[in-house]
């Protein structure tokens, strides 16, 4: 069952990798388990063991029935949880189409429904006029410092 994990040390055992994925996890008030790898980043997946993902690790040690064709999906939305409880096998669409999109951009600003899709615009209007100033700003920056390097000869 192990041997079907992708990038997992060898010289782990079912026994070792509960102990191992247990020390390194905290209980939260939700009730999640979150994991501490070998990233920093609260809120993002987490590596283990190796080269392998926290939460697929968890899936085969604590519930058993891996089936590497399918992906491991949360659903408590926590990507750093390994709760077993929280952790189901689905297919790829049936992960992409359980996504939540948040109404407001990184940034705080609100974001708009695409009325071809009924799903929420990639990035703001907010946002997108901010990054336009930006490039034409960069652009300019690097006309005048090429005008100021060819000064005509008098």
């Amino acid at each position: 069952m192990l041997s079907q994990v992708k990038g997992l040390s060898r010289h782990f055992t079912e026994a070792t990798l509960r102990s191992y994925l247990l020390d390194r996890a905290t209980r939260i008030d939700g009730g999640c388990l979150i994991v501490r790898g070998y990233g920093s980043q609260r809120g993002v997946y987490q590596k283990v063991a190796g080269r392998a993902w926290a939460h697929i690790v968890a899936f085969v040690v604590f519930v058993g029935d891996y089936d590497p064709t399918l992906e491991v999906d949360h659903r408590c939305g926590a990507p750093d949880c390994i709760e077993p409880t929280h952790l189901r096998q689905v297919t790829r669409a049936e992960n992409c189409r359980n996504r939540t999109q948040h109404p407001q951009c990184r940034n705080g600003h609100e974001r708009e429904l695409d009325p071809r899709t009924g799903r929420y615009r990639t990035a703001c209007r907010a946002c997108n006029r901010d990054a336009q100033r930006r490039w034409r700003e960069r652009g300019a920056a690097e006309v005048a410092r090429a005008r100021a390097g060819h000064a005509p000869d008098c």
